[in-house]
């Protein structure tokens, strides 16, 4: 018999939306009615002040405990990153739902990009301690600026509507949002149709992870009941999703680590990876500066540190030996086209400044990303070196198709480069070359090997077969996956750096 349950949510237009969507898909998989009741939090009601200058906590649940306890709801969906550390003893979270979008995406005025060379001060929208304390990392993203340009930030409150149209009515140069809650906007015509003409003009940056992770357990939704209402919560496990949950479970530790509350300028992003996970914990803490970059295993790394090592870069510390094998040299595009464009690699940067002829611009890396933006160009986001899978995830984004013109992708790459994100151009050839002895000899001297492709590592090994059986080490992205296809023994790092401070014995364990 289907039953009728009682949800509490806030009054936001985001609030509400979120909280239909999982209502929606409740009562599709339990065949079950819910009505929404809304409750006024003080988070809701204060919007002037910043959330870590406010007196107390639990600015946007304790009404919403209140009304749970009292039992005049059933259950109440809650962002999960307005959760804090203590919960009262009577409630549960029952689930945890699938989220998708964890980054922060800058949003900011077309014609205020076309004036970032004039600005002497670039002015943020955020009221974060942890967007506030990375900001000035900003600098290394935004096309043709000062170098003393100094960036700063600006109390910003209030949903999400209110926020962009402070941003359209010129009180800032550029917000800072979650993108989760504008993509859960987009996915509901009527919030679609109060959103669309606040984007109107705007242009936008989808953060990368690695330099500015999000708030701890940033994008997903927990559903909260009595601890008592044991049916209840068994019913409820229908939308909980697994994945989420082991990475929030690892969020939640950190932030609890690092002391939690509203005022933590710390921000924690923990994304499994195949059977990995990817921590980047990044601000400040302490008064010192927080920058760690991990991946958790389920074995300990068996690779032997101090040994001589192999980085597939063309330089970078001394004590390494690099490729002088592989030589790339650019192709020059016939034509100028206009298209979303993604640049998988520093080395098609050539071609792409002769193919660019308008669109979007998007980045396979950091690195790249950052060296685009040297050039003048600004770039809407990247992989973050986690390959085609996090860039088409992106480019199906409902919000960033919102603000994105109907435009072919193109991939520039290598000559032989395949792509899921879209058609190829070739931008790049790969050379193999003579290579001296004393270089032959270093070769043969490794033991440890950390390979940019899979490509790398075949050519090498069709050179000097002695290496083969030797350790061999890879990130995270389309690399990974090749070795594992081909059933190589390959442990991956997160980054060169991790790799170079395992190998040195830095910050290990």
């Amino acid at each position: 018999m289907p039953k009728t349950f009682k949800v509490g949510t806030r009054g936001s237009l985001l609030a509400l939306t979120q909280c239909q969507q999982i209502v929606q898909e409740l009562a599709e998989k339990t065949g079950d009615s819910f009505e929404l009741e809304i409750i006024k939090t003080q988070g809701d009601l204060n919007t002037s002040v910043p959330l870590w200058q406010m007196e107390g906590q639990n600015f946007f649940t304790k009404e919403l405990d209140q009304a749970l306890i009292a039992k005049r709801v059933d259950m109440v969906v809650h962002s999960y990153k307005d959760l804090g550390s203590i919960r009262p003893d009577e409630l549960e979270i029952a689930a945890i739902t699938k989220r998708r979008y964890v980054q922060d995406i800058l949003l900011i005025k077309k014609e205020t990009v076309k004036k970032l060379t004039d600005l002497d001060t670039f002015t943020v929208g955020t009221s974060s301690p942890r967007r506030i304390a990375n900001a000035p990392y900003l600098k290394n993203y935004l096309p043709g600026i000062k170098k003393d340009l100094k960036i700063q930030t600006k109390t910003l409150r209030g949903n999400v509507n209110t926020r962009i149209g402070k941003l359209q009515n010129g009180e800032y140069d550029a917000i800072i949002l979650a993108l989760a809650g504008i993509e859960r906007l987009a996915l509901s015509e009527k919030s679609k149709a109060e959103l669309t003409p606040l984007l109107k003009g705007l242009d936008f940056m989808i953060m990368p992870l690695s330099n500015f992770p999000s708030a701890a357990s940033q994008g997903a939704l927990a559903i909260e009941v009595l601890k008592e209402n044991t049916k209840l919560k068994e019913k409820l496990k229908v939308v909980q999703d697994e994945n989420t949950v082991s990475e929030i479970k690892r969020e939640r530790k950190a932030f609890n680590e690092y002391g939690g509350g509203c005022h933590l300028a710390v921000g924690i992003n923990v994304k499994k990876v195949g059977p990995y996970y990817l921590h980047v914990h990044q601000g400040e803490f302490e008064n010192k500066r927080l920058d760690l970059k991990k991946l958790e295993r389920l074995e300990e790394i068996d690779l032997p540190k101090g040994l001589p090592y192999f980085l597939g870069m063309p330089s970078g510390p001394e004590q390494a030996v690099y490729d002088q094998l592989i030589l790339k040299s650019p192709l020059i595009p016939k034509e100028k086209q206009n298209a979303h464009f993604y640049v998988t690699t520093s080395h098609a940067l050539t071609a792409f400044a002769e193919i660019f002829d308008g669109g979007t611009v998007w980045a396979a890396g950091n690195g790249t990303m950052k060296k685009l933006a040297e050039k003048g160009y600004w770039v809407q986001g990247c992989a973050d070196s986690l390959g085609d899978t996090a860039i088409n995830q992106l480019k199906n984004s409902k919000a960033i198709q919102m603000m994105l013109k109907d435009l072919p992708w193109k991939v520039l790459t290598n000559v032989e480069g395949s792509s899921t994100v879209g058609e190829v151009i070739p931008s790049y050839t790969r050379k193999i070359v003579e290579v001296d002895s004393k270089f032959e000899k270093s070769i043969l001297n490794c033991q440890i090997f950390f390979w940019a492709s899979y490509y790398q590592y075949q050519q090498y090994v069709n050179q000097f077969p002695e290496i083969k059986d030797r350790y061999h080490a890879c990130g995270l992205g389309k690399t990974l996956a090749q070795f594992e296809d081909k059933n190589i023994k390959v442990t991956p790092f997160s980054s060169f750096k991790e790799f170079l401070n395992y190998i040195k014995d830095e910050n290990h364990g």
